[in-house]
């Protein structure tokens, strides 16, 4: 069902591309600050979402799996801690503050915070239109400059009816996309991690019986596919392959969590290249390929146990990387190859996940020709302004905002919840102080 006007007499301040966490958070901003779908709101704002309903990598929603981030950095709180749209707010309405604050945690459980982030969405649910996917973004010039840009959408249902609707400033946020190692092809015995609830459901129901699992990656999806295969399949052999000795454990101290401030934005953003990728080098482990402890600790108990009982079901192949992947009909043979040595094994496998992570999505797929008036670095890297808006050329007056696709510019947090608030409060800023400029003055 539309929910957002359409056409060239419909223009929006902004609409946003995308209704992930990044553009939910500025949705509550703007809905704060008096936006509206409406004519009659200060601001006229609007957003686009692909799926049919709000969800956050859902089919990574293990019953028992943790947030890796405080609640008290969620949509909200780092940028207005009186805002009702905070976790707290939620938990009180659902009746669970008291029980909440007993369990002594700054960490919820998973499928809790989903639930918070759909209690949010749907509060904003007049800002949104869902089941809008969209396909191509329009320049539009008047008297040679492009003031407006046209976002054509549809729905993947009814891909024959598209819908036009046009404004002053988009605001894109198409979040993550799967990483694949190069060649790899999906199938229903191949998978990504970002799948794996929906994929083990399929299965189960399939009734085929599993006897081997092969999972590639070496972070905290890797660990928790592995660990939730282990417990889900309780027949099957787990192989767990990565190129490292053994998982590295994610730097959650104080002062490593430093570089996930606020503060730590301006830094990066104003710092010279060469100190950048120093930063970034040093601080990896906050993020990337790393584990929490104490999923390592819990794999590590139940190896041990095994080799006390003397079944081993959970194998970690360390240093050793896939060479090779054939997949039949019923079963798929990996090749996996030992570094020290060169020394190969094949598996044959009833199931391989990928649990390779995740990259930002090309920009390109989704402004096509607008992307060619984006300026670009020596690197060709985007040129991102400090308020996340896309430096383009002279005759563009139309504005571009980015969440999640810029690392290179404003650090490592670009892609995590950490600074998400206090970023959609520095947008929702930028974008009524330039709508105050606009307006005529009495």
């Amino acid at each position: 069902m539309t929910t957002l006007q359409s056409g060239p007499d419909s223009v929006y301040d902004v609409l946003g591309i995308g209704f992930g966490p990044a553009n939910l958070a500025l949705a509550i901003a703007l809905h704060e600050r008096g936006a509206a779908p409406d004519r009659g709101a200060a601001l006229r704002a609007g957003f686009l979402e692909r799926q049919p309903r709000f969800g956050w990598h859902r089919g990574m929603l293990i019953d028992d799996a943790t947030m890796q981030v405080s609640f008290l950095k969620d949509l909200v709180t780092m940028r207005d801690p009186t805002s009702d749209f905070s976790f707290l707010c939620y938990l009180r309405e659902r009746g669970r503050l008291v029980d909440f604050l007993n369990q002594k945690t700054l960490f919820p459980l998973r499928v809790e915070f989903h639930d918070y982030l759909e209690w949010a969405a749907a509060r904003v649910g007049h800002l949104v239109e869902y089941a809008a996917e969209a396909v191509s973004v329009r320049p539009v010039t008047e008297d040679g400059e492009v003031r407006y840009f046209d976002v054509v959408s549809r729905d993947p249902a009814a891909p024959g009816r598209p819908t036009v609707r046009r404004a002053r400033a988009l605001c894109l946020a198409t979040g993550l996309e799967p990483r694949l190692p190069p060649g790899a092809v999906l199938s229903d015995l191949v998978w990504h991690s970002s799948e794996l609830l929906p994929e083990v459901e399929r299965l189960t129901r399939s009734g085929r019986p599993v006897r081997r699992a092969v999972v590639l990656g070496a972070g905290q999806s890797a660990a928790e596919t592995v660990d939730y295969l282990h417990r889900t399949l309780p027949d099957a052999e787990i192989c767990s392959v990565f190129a490292k000795y053994g998982y590295t454990p994610a730097d959650d101290s104080p002062f490593a969590n430093r570089i996930f401030d606020p503060e730590a934005v301006d830094l990066f953003y104003g710092a010279p290249a060469e100190v950048k990728q120093s930063l970034f080098d040093y601080h990896r482990s906050t993020n990337y390929s790393v584990v929490d402890m104490d999923l390592i600790e819990s794999l590590s108990r139940t190896m041990y146990q095994e080799r006390v009982q003397g079944r081993q079901r959970l194998r970690m192949l360390n240093v050793s990387r896939i060479r090779e992947v054939e997949a039949g009909d019923r079963d798929v043979r990996v090749t996996v190859e030992f570094l020290p040595t060169g020394a190969r094994e094949q598996l044959t496998a009833d199931v391989l996940v990928y649990a390779t992570g995740y990259r930002p999505q090309s920009i390109g797929d989704h402004l096509g020709e607008v992307a060619k008036l984006c300026l670009r670095d020596d690197e060709d890297a985007l040129r991102v302004g400090r308020d996340h808006r896309v430096e383009t050329a002279p005759n563009v007056t139309a504005g571009l905002y980015l969440q999640g696709a810029t690392e290179h510019t404003h650090g490592l947090a670009s892609t995590l919840l950490s600074t998400t608030a206090v970023r959609a409060g520095e947008i929702c800023s930028d974008l009524f102080a330039r709508g105050s400029a606009r307006a005529p003055r009495g």
